[in-house]
């Protein structure tokens, strides 16, 4: 009996130790930094430096995220786009995360912008960054990015990636019309030289509609992705 209590209790002391190592595993903090897109696109006539760059402090359950994505013209000296978003991500299942913040829109208009998204896993092990940004105009916009990783080899990845930049509605100061105003489809074949460092090349197609233009083009891409 003695011996039966004694098991009973060793095994409640371990499930303890165990759940608290848990616990104390889970109330973690850890920060992580990647720069997904550091590079130059371009052809005959359009020369453009892009960066996607995310950086996001916390645990499983919650972090602080920042994001920067812009591009900047070396023909025009000017940036095409340019903004910085501050989210609070909360994960609401497996892989998938709820995001709520701000972001201040440097170029083409300097706004302030309400965000609202999603970002995670999808099937097939597709990656999803959903956003909206709702301006104190009222003016909602968005952005949906996907992206897949295929390992050729255990150092050689090919990377198909689209995104989507939408108006609910016509923006004429900006001279942005409602619809699909941006849509990139492309991919990226990059060699990870370190698993935090990975040049790459490739290829993307770019169509661009506005009020007062609809244009589009195939654009080279060269550039590195970075992350620790």
């Amino acid at each position: 009996m003695n011996n039966t209590l004694k098991n009973i209790w060793l095994c409640g002391l371990l499930a303890a130790m165990s759940m608290n190592a848990a616990a104390q595993e889970h109330s973690m903090i850890f920060n992580h930094f990647k720069a997904d897109r550091l590079e130059y696109e371009g052809n005959q006539g359009l020369h453009l430096f892009k960066w996607d760059v995310q950086n996001w402090t916390g645990n499983d359950e919650h972090k602080l995220w920042l994001k920067s994505e812009g591009d900047y013209s070396a023909d025009q000296n000017i940036f095409g786009r340019a903004d910085l978003q501050l989210l609070y991500s909360r994960n609401i299942d497996t892989f998938w995360d709820f995001q709520i913040g701000a972001r201040r829109a440097f170029e083409p208009e300097r706004t302030f912008d309400a965000v609202i998204g999603f970002q995670g896993l999808a099937p097939y092990f597709i990656e999803v960054d959903s956003a909206m940004f709702i301006n104190e105009k009222g003016n909602v916009l968005g952005r949906l990015t996907l992206g897949y990783e295929m390992l050729l080899t255990q150092r050689l990845i090919f990377q198909p990636r689209v995104e989507i930049n939408l108006a609910a509605q016509d923006i004429q100061n900006r001279g942005v019309k409602s619809g699909v105003t941006e849509f990139e489809a492309g991919f990226r074949l990059r060699y990870e030289i370190e698993r935090e460092f990975a040049p790459y090349v490739g290829m993307d197609y770019v169509e661009e509609a506005s009020l007062r233009e609809h244009q589009h083009s195939l654009r080279g891409v060269v550039g590195f992705r970075i992350w620790y």
